[in-house]
């Protein structure tokens, strides 16, 4: 997720990184525009947007600043303490984030939902970023970026780094689900050393408690998430629904309806149904660190 473009559904570009409160605020003004019966032609034109402006903000995809949003407010005629919540909301969302410092290499929106998440499943075929060890993390970025100058690398490792600091360190860190192929077990990232240490880091992320993992072995054959990897991730608040998050060579991609939700979690439950239990994975996470040398 911080080797590729930033993209989200559809393939358009992200002018910035969405918060949870970002998404939250967003829904509101599309929610007040549609309950005061204006069409977004007629809207945008009141407003003083264009009209792909105003699809960009109703959609995440660029983010009204204070004064647009005092604007769409008094369009929508909207009053306290309704207004008053909305524009604390406008300010939270407009807060830098510690993944600020990085934005060269978190490019996309996925680590400011990752890190206001309750609930991160994971279907992983490599080690998941957040339990990855600085030489694996090196060796895996290095393969998939060969483009990368080597300072490059090194900016996106300790990028990495920061990210298990912040999202494994949070007062409430979230409950962490992760189904692992067995092929990330088995392929030799790094060489034998690197790879030994990773899968000892694996086992002791592991035994947090808020962390469960399972191995998915090579026995399942055929599986529910045998075509790619996918996150799921839900929030504290209800009001923020779950979103499906999807990454590969030429963009990311978000899923937020709730049939695109429902089917991912529908893939989770069988991949479940076919991963060992947390205790046998334990056991085979054993395996591969006593053949190595």
């Amino acid at each position: 997720m911080d080797l590729r473009p930033p993209t989200d559904v559809g393939g358009m570009s992200m002018d910035h990184s969405p918060t949870v409160r970002g998404r939250r605020l967003m829904r509101e003004l599309k929610r007040l525009r549609e309950e005061s019966g204006m069409s977004p032609d007629e809207t945008a034109q009141r407003l003083g947007f264009s009209k792909s402006k105003l699809y960009r903000i109703e959609n995440g995809r660029t983010r009204a600043d204070a004064d647009d949003l005092e604007d769409m407010l008094d369009l929508y005629d909207v009053r306290s303490p309704e207004r008053d919540a909305l524009i604390q909301l406008g300010r939270e969302s407009r807060r830098r984030g510690w993944w600020t410092s990085y934005k060269d290499v978190f490019t996309g929106s996925y680590v400011g939902l990752e890190f206001e998440a309750a609930s991160i499943r994971v279907n992983a075929h490599i080690v998941p970023g957040f339990f990855q060890t600085p030489d694996y993390a090196r060796a895996v970025i290095a393969a998939t970026g060969p483009w990368l100058a080597a300072d490059e690398t090194e900016r996106r490792v300790a990028a990495r780094l920061a990210r298990q600091t912040a999202l494994l360190n949070r007062d409430n860190p979230p409950e962490i689900h992760v189904v692992l192929d067995e092929v990330a077990l088995r392929r030799p990232v790094g060489g034998p050393h690197v790879m030994n240490k990773q899968i000892t880091a694996l086992a002791e992320a592991g035994n947090r408690p808020n962390v469960t993992l399972q191995v998915l072995p090579f026995s399942a054959g055929a599986c529910a998430g045998i075509d790619g990897e996918f996150f799921i991730l839900t929030f504290p608040d209800p009001e923020d629904p779950p979103i499906a998050y999807a990454e590969g060579l030429f963009g990311d991609v978000y899923l937020e309806s709730k049939e695109e939700v429902d089917r991912h979690s529908l893939a989770w439950t069988h991949l479940l149904d076919q991963a060992l239990s947390p205790a046998d994975s334990v056991a085979l996470l054993a395996e591969p660190a006593q053949e190595t040398p």
